[in-house]
């Protein structure tokens, strides 16, 4: 085998492979245990193969992947990609070029500054600043490490050693990131305040507010309010404008996370379900959730021009030289804590430079009406209960209840089964290749799904029928004896 080719042959196979995979006809999954996965694909990479062996190689790989473009993949916060985003994703994985300045990426530096300032005056922040991150996790510690440097600058070159005992909050229904950055910041998990949530799942400002008052009066520094746009399970949107004015009040850094919701802001229908966003201090957005972006698209946004680079900037001497021959305040590579940083932004670009700001608001319309029709369905179709009636994000949570276990008493014990029929339900659509959904408990709900829908594929009424009727027919097959 002649481990020096070029397999450049081998990049006009690919295309057709991948349309071949990603077929009408193709199921959703074929599910196999590990084990026996691993069993039937040939991962060994000790001896190179020629290109019809890879090919084959490359079919099975795919023939048991998720489909994660089809209308029944419904399992995650993402799925189908933006035919024009993924075009984007295919042109900068070919170019290959990093992120970082502005000689090595000069168009790919423009877009990824035109597409801040864009979203920037979306939001209502037009001299603020950002950049893209790898993803809604590391654009909590973006903000973290903003707040805590803007409150103590001198934490860069002390460390923790300098600050107080600090202090951060977040509601019970947020994302487990907070905890993990505060882990990683050194600040502690048991720093991370949570704050509890109504039946809808937003935070209760009441609480939030006493919450810091009793901190401070612990002689603890509330240094970083995180307030959720759109939750991972239920959908929900915090009071923005109310947590706003507390944080104004004790002067407390606010955080939205809007990695899921913040895409109603493209919506002139929808976007007044985050009014008060425009007051935050830092903000994170993920376009390759609801919008469809490739992975990974994800957006870290300042009030403050100019704290992102002071934060983060360690000046290297081999990159960031000050005396090139071409404007440096274009190398934006400084203020992140990344070196090499992909043009993640050229694929956001192209889904907009294609679509414009009306056919983004038009597709944010519209899934959030699909959400509305599937809630409305859910709510008069026998067997179906809404964990929560209203609709913030395209998010609908229910239980399906099968005809054995209705009109009994709903008792702890009674529960307890639909904790159990819940995951199995969802086993069932997952081997037939029905559907994938996402289960989950929450707080004293027990398992119930949840239907999230995001803009591509574009679904219509009868897709989500066709949802809701598999989930009753694998439903009505669970029994007592595969409890």
């Amino acid at each position: 085998m002649d481990n020096g080719k070029n397999g450049c042959s081998f990049l006009d196979k690919v295309l057709n492979i991948v349309k071949q995979e990603r077929a009408s006809n193709t199921p959703l999954i074929r599910f196999k245990h590990p084990k026996d996965l691993e069993a039937i694909l040939d991962l060994d990479v000790t001896i190179g193969v020629d290109d019809e062996k890879l090919e084959q190689c490359v079919r099975e790989v795919l023939k048991y992947s998720v489909k994660t473009d089809k209308s029944i993949f419904r399992n995650q916060l993402y799925g189908g990609t933006d035919p024009y985003g993924l075009s984007g994703a295919w042109i900068a994985e070919a170019f290959n070029t990093s992120q970082y300045t502005f000689e090595v990426a000069p168009a790919f530096t423009l877009i990824e500054l035109k597409m801040l300032r864009h979203i920037l005056n979306l939001v209502g922040i037009p001299n603020g600043d950002g950049i893209f991150s790898p993803g809604g996790s590391l654009s909590m510690l973006y903000g973290l490490v903003a707040a805590r440097y803007k409150a103590f600058p001198e934490v860069k070159m002390k460390g923790m050693r300098a600050l107080p005992e600090v202090v951060v909050f977040t509601s019970e229904d947020s994302h487990y990131s907070i905890k993990k950055a505060a882990h990683w910041l050194g600040f502690g998990t048991e720093s991370v305040k949570v704050v509890k949530t109504n039946e809808n799942g937003q935070m209760v400002v009441k609480d939030l507010e006493e919450m810091i008052l009793m901190e401070i009066n612990s002689g603890r520094y509330p240094l970083f309010v995180n307030a959720t746009a759109g939750t991972t399970v239920l959908g929900a949107i915090d009071n923005l404008e109310i947590v706003a004015d507390i944080c104004k009040k004790y002067a407390v850094w606010m955080h939205v996370d809007a990695c899921w919701g913040g895409s109603l802001l493209l919506s002139q229908k929808h976007r007044s379900k985050l009014r008060g966003i425009e007051k935050a201090d830092s903000i994170s957005w993920n376009p390759h959730k609801m919008t469809g972006a490739p992975l990974q698209c994800s957006v870290f946004l300042v009030r403050e021009k100019g704290l992102l680079h002071e934060a983060n900037s360690a000046a290297a001497q081999y990159l960031f030289q000050q005396d090139k021959f071409y404007d440096v305040s274009y190398d934006t590579g400084d203020k992140s804590v990344q070196c090499g940083r992909k043009i993640d932004a050229f694929k956001l670009w192209m889904m907009w430079k294609a679509r414009g700001d009306s056919g983004l608001c038009q597709l944010t319309d519209h899934v959030m009406k699909t959400a509305e029709f599937c809630m409305e369905t859910v709510a008069r179709r026998p067997g179906f209960r809404l964990v929560s009636e209203v609709l913030q994000c395209p998010n609908v949570c229910f239980w399906y209840i099968p005809r054995f276990m209705r009109e009994k008493d709903e008792n702890e014990n009674w529960w307890a089964l639909i904790h159990k029929i819940t995951p199995k339900i969802k086993e069932l659509l997952t081997m037939s290749s029905q559907l994938m959904v996402a289960y989950s408990p929450l707080r004293n709900h027990k398992n119930f799904f949840r239907l999230a829908f995001t803009f591509h594929p574009k679904l219509e009424e009868a897709h989500v029928l066709d949802m809701l009727l598999a989930i009753e027919e694998c439903g009505e097959k669970v029994t007592m004896a595969m409890l």
